[in-house]
């Protein structure tokens, strides 16, 4: 199996990206990395690795690069290039901590898009309370959605989590404003009924309080509603740590306190980190494409790594080719 990785886009690039790459290798014997970006650069990092390529790219798609403009004009861009690789079947996955806009872009026009899914959906695992995480989509690859668009995020979210998380019968909800059927908007109202039909264990809707809760195994909403929970449950939990580190090194009572709970407080940080799961999925594409954060170290390389690797090993690409395709035939 072979993985392209984008060697070059991230904060930490490329120290962190092979790093995370060398870790992976360790890990499974399995996979082959083929990694994208500027040799020069990226030579200070190398470790030699049998199973480890470097491919020569000359050109970096930029964090504030126009997304679409800088795929169509950056030919020989590592994330261009990673993406073209499993077009043509000289990868089976690929992973990026680069631009989110031009990742997608990418795997849209690049890799492709699967026959029955109207728009792909960007998805992350996020933290619960008893630790098991759930599925969330979309989280911003369209900022707007229709009711039958929903349908195929559950579809897909519940197939990710049957083949990569291994839940068996994964509970689907929707979110909403309320846990009765026929609250919401015209959105809501109507895709709950789709929900209700589709080829999945769906549980109704779900209030955004509840999401920690580990009420749901999968979550479903539009874009934009997705990217501002999103942004709110990492805003919150950062500065929820930010008042600790505050209540704690206000004396040194306090300091001494830290010192006594400090492995648990460290263990609850890991416990809310989200890419310890691995990467946003960009679900729908002909061929897995994993967004890593673009803070990204070495570990959550390891664990894009690792996601991409389970999504070609339980083929969910093909799975949600043919569960789409028979819901389409209905």
């Amino acid at each position: 199996m072979i993985i392209a990785l984008d060697g070059m886009g991230g904060d930490h690039a490329p120290g962190e990206i092979i790093a995370g790459a060398i870790e992976s290798l360790a890990e499974f014997d399995d996979i082959h990395i083929h990694i994208y970006g500027n040799e020069e650069k990226m030579a200070p990092y190398m470790k030699g690795h049998d199973r480890l390529k470097v491919i020569h790219c000359t050109e970096i798609i930029e964090p504030d690069d126009e997304p679409v403009r800088a795929i169509r004009r950056k030919k020989d861009a590592s994330m261009v290039r990673m993406a073209q690789a499993v077009k043509d079947g000289e990868a089976e996955a690929c992973v990026s901590a680069g631009n989110t806009g031009a990742l997608m872009a990418a795997g849209l026009f690049i890799v492709g898009r699967i026959e029955g899914i109207d728009r792909p959906a960007l998805s992350p695992t996020l933290p619960t309370i008893d630790g098991k995480g759930f599925v969330f989509l979309d989280v911003g690859a369209n900022a707007d959605a229709k009711p039958v668009q929903l349908q195929q995020y559950a579809i897909m979210g519940s197939i990710y989590a049957e083949k990569v998380r291994g839940i068996k019968k994964p509970r689907v909800g929707l979110l909403n404003i309320g846990t009765e059927e026929g609250k919401g908007n015209e959105l809501t109202k109507a895709a709950f009924g789709l929900l209700s039909e589709a080829p999945i264990h769906f549980i109704g809707n779900i209030e955004s309080r509840e999401l920690l809760s580990g009420q749901a195994d999968v979550i479903v909403t539009d874009g934009f509603t997705g990217n501002m929970v999103l942004k709110t449950i990492e805003g919150t939990a950062s500065g929820f740590f930010t008042m600790l580190k505050e209540v704690y090194g206000a004396s040194l009572k306090s300091k001494l306190s830290a010192a006594m709970v400090k492995d648990g407080l460290r263990g609850l940080k890991k416990k809310m980190d989200y890419t310890e799961y691995g990467g946003a999925g960009l679900f729908g594409l002909n061929s897995p494409v994993i967004k890593a954060h673009g803070s990204s170290n070495a570990n959550a390389i390891f664990n894009a790594i690792r996601q991409a690797r389970t999504m070609v090993e339980f083929d969910v690409c093909g799975t949600i080719r043919e569960t789409v395709g028979k819901v389409g035939s209905e």
